[in-house]
């Protein structure tokens, strides 16, 4: 992937007139590492487009040759001389940025190329959908700093269960593409930058073709039933839930979209 400007704002976002959103971290001389700055900027851009009913899909690359090396040097550097409540600020800022990501209404994409480190495996952990080029290598490096990967792991947790997360977090084992891939980290491998570019477009024509409250509610649907007992309760809520979308102007727009054997309103792109 191009490097970007490295004299412009560390977070880039661009959206297309039909409504994909492209974040680009652009600290490539830093492996786009985050810092307060760039954390700050993440918030702003997501609160952004949380509010942005025209846009459908938000894909986040980083500029250069690495996605996301975590946690900037310099940045914990400046934290190793704060006091206790200082941390707890920073650290704060880092979850509500992971948190305005996850809860995100439209279909996100981490695009991943070269190492997702820490904070960067974070990223794609609170993404719904991740492709990375092979070769790409992640880890969970928190302890080897004394630290522990405590802001991400609700997201890592959600992504490839407790077990895996327990194992790669105590050991800060490196693993590759393939391994995240199986893990259930990332959902496609792709073999070079134009095969990259191909499932991206893809990706994107799919989402496209989704109506854009039913994509919203389904990303709710599965935080609301995830872990609940499968009883008559959780029956009746999904029964709730499934009659709500059939009377909506979507559910209706759909139906009649299938019947009258054409594509339905929200596909329309620019």
């Amino acid at each position: 992937m191009a490097d970007i400007d490295p004299s412009a704002d560390p977070v880039l976002l661009q959206i297309s007139p039909d409504g994909a959103a492209m974040v680009t971290l652009n600290r490539p001389d830093k492996k786009n590492a985050f810092d307060e700055e760039t954390i700050s900027s993440l918030i702003d851009i997501f609160e952004t487009l949380r509010v942005s009913d025209g846009v459908r899909l938000v894909m986040i690359k980083g500029a250069g040759t690495t996605f996301c090396a975590g946690a900037d040097l310099e940045w914990m550097q400046r934290q190793a001389r704060h006091d206790e409540e200082d941390n707890e600020a920073d650290a704060v800022a880092l979850a509500k940025m992971l948190l305005a990501l996850h809860s995100l209404p439209q279909l996100t994409v981490a695009l991943v190329q070269g190492g997702a480190f820490g904070g960067g495996a974070g990223l794609v952990a609170a993404c719904d959908y991740a492709i990375a080029l092979a070769g790409t290598r992640f880890c969970f490096t928190e302890v080897r700093l004394g630290l522990t990967p405590a802001t991400i792991s609700p997201y890592v947790v959600e992504a490839i269960g407790a077990r895996q997360a327990r194992a790669l977090f105590a050991t800060a084992m490196p693993f590759d593409a393939e391994r995240a891939l199986a893990l259930g980290l990332i959902q496609e491998v792709a073999a070079d930058l134009d095969d990259l570019a191909k499932r991206e477009e893809k990706l994107a024509d799919l989402a496209f073709t989704a109506a854009p409250e039913a994509v919203r509610e389904a990303k709710q649907l599965v935080r609301d039933v995830a872990d609940r007992p499968i009883d008559i309760h959780l029956a009746h809520d999904t029964a709730k839930r499934i009659a709500k979308r059939r009377a909506s102007a979507e559910g209706q727009e759909g139906l009649a979209a299938f019947l009258e054997k054409r594509p339905p309103a929200w596909t329309n792109r620019s």
